[in-house]
């Protein structure tokens, strides 16, 4: 296989991890104390995974309770990832630090972003 020829976007999901989430969320998704909610072993992300596309891309700006702990800081929401993007990264998150979730498809997180809410 020629390497110029073949995209390889199986290690998209860190890349995107490590540009847009992983200063506040940490290396390892393990947060910042009280400010940033953690991803590494987060009940959140199992308990409002069909919510999760529309976190991402919206952000968001309420109470959140994560693993028991309130956190209350604005998440920015990036409206430039495009839906095989966000599916990358939500695969990288929710397979990684302790979360076992099962994969997403392109068409699931499409259909999802297809649902949410406008702020």
């Amino acid at each position: 296989m020629l390497p110029g020829c073949f995209s390889n976007n199986r290690h998209q999901g860190e890349r995107l991890y490590a540009q847009h989430c992983a200063s506040c969320h940490g290396d390892q998704g393990q947060g910042l104390a009280r400010l940033v909610p953690p991803l590494a072993g987060s009940d959140y992300l199992v308990d409002h995974r069909a919510e999760l596309p529309c976190l991402l891309r919206q952000g968001q700006n309420e109470v959140i309770v994560v693993n028991g702990v309130g956190y209350h800081n604005v998440m920015p929401g990036n409206k430039s990832l495009s839906p095989a993007q966000l599916t990358n990264l939500l695969n990288y998150i929710e397979s990684h630090w302790g979360n076992e979730a099962a994969p997403r498809t392109i068409r699931y997180v499409q259909q999802q972003l297809d649902s949410c809410r406008v702020p």
